[in-house]
């Protein structure tokens, strides 16, 4: 048996990256859309409505409006936008998150997958909220650097094609302090408010690095120079930890279009149908 998959928004990145993952697969069918057919509200229902499984790679708003069109009990959705993270009656899409997180994400026919710097930062900070080394009041401050190859089209031909010396090698970015992954850190990690986020793009196309600084804590468990890119067209994420006296730095390593998104879509995927989890995903 082979289950039908729609990837809708197939052309953009994340949605080309998961074309990509399954194309291959002897368990799948991937049902397509043409770029000309992409507006077309009735194709992308029928498209909807006949997959087992719907991968929403939209902008939120053109999200909310494939959800609406689905009118049945059977297809499965899997939104890796930001519409629904902070949503309760979605299940948010991280398996490593609690022990029981698997058999949610199973369960479910609504999933939304995380964002990249958020499952940088939730992945590193869950355990330490949970044994309540950082409680619901703690300010986090973190910083993130990417690689080009999130920002879309319009970023990547700038890197690829541009001026480096107009480009530069890092370049901070939401500095209204507003980042759109906020809202999903403060709401999953349960603080009182969101962390201060100053994320950066790198002049290098895949592969990230999520930093947090702690203070007045001791334990030390690692050091050492870091490659954003060494998770590259993985589904891991590694977390390693630094000290001094009195602060903490915690840093995640993770592939920006891998287990920060197409790679957690998947994954996800594989649970929702029943399939073993690691199917089709590099592990570093």
């Amino acid at each position: 048996m082979k289950f039908k998959i729609f990837v809708d928004g197939q052309h953009g990145t994340t949605g080309l990256k998961i074309h990509e993952m399954l194309e291959n697969r002897d368990d799948v069918e991937l049902l397509t859309i043409k770029e000309e057919e992409k507006k077309d509200i009735n194709k992308r229902k029928e498209l909807l409505n006949s997959a087992d499984l719907v991968f929403l790679c939209l902008p939120d708003d053109a999200s909310r409006e494939s959800v609406s069109l689905i009118k049945n009990s059977k297809t499965k959705v899997i939104d890796a936008s930001t519409a629904h993270r902070t949503n309760k009656n979605w299940t948010y899409g991280i398996p490593e998150l609690t022990s029981k997180q698997r058999d949610k994400i199973k369960n479910s026919t609504r999933v939304c997958v995380p964002g990249c710097h958020a499952s940088g930062l939730i992945l590193a900070m869950k355990p330490l909220r949970e044994n309540k080394i950082i409680r619901k009041n703690h300010k986090l401050i973190c910083h993130s650097i990417t690689g080009f190859s999130g920002g879309g089209s319009s970023m990547i031909n700038d890197y690829k094609n541009g001026n480096f010396e107009l480009i530069g090698g890092q370049r901070p970015y939401a500095l209204g302090l507003n980042h759109k992954h906020l809202p999903e850190m403060k709401y999953i990690l349960k603080l009182n408010e969101a962390p201060i986020f100053t994320p950066s793009v790198g002049n290098f196309e895949q592969g990230m690095l999520v930093i947090r600084v702690i203070e007045n804590n001791d334990e030390y468990l690692d050091n050492g120079f870091l490659n954003p890119m060494k998770c590259n067209n993985t589904n891991s994420l590694e977390i390693s930890v630094y000290e001094n006296k009195t602060d903490l730095v915690v840093i995640s390593r993770l592939d920006n279009l891998g287990k920060g998104a197409s790679g957690a879509a998947v994954q996800c995927m594989n649970i929702m149908l029943g399939l073993e989890e690691k199917k089709g995903l590099e592990m570093a």
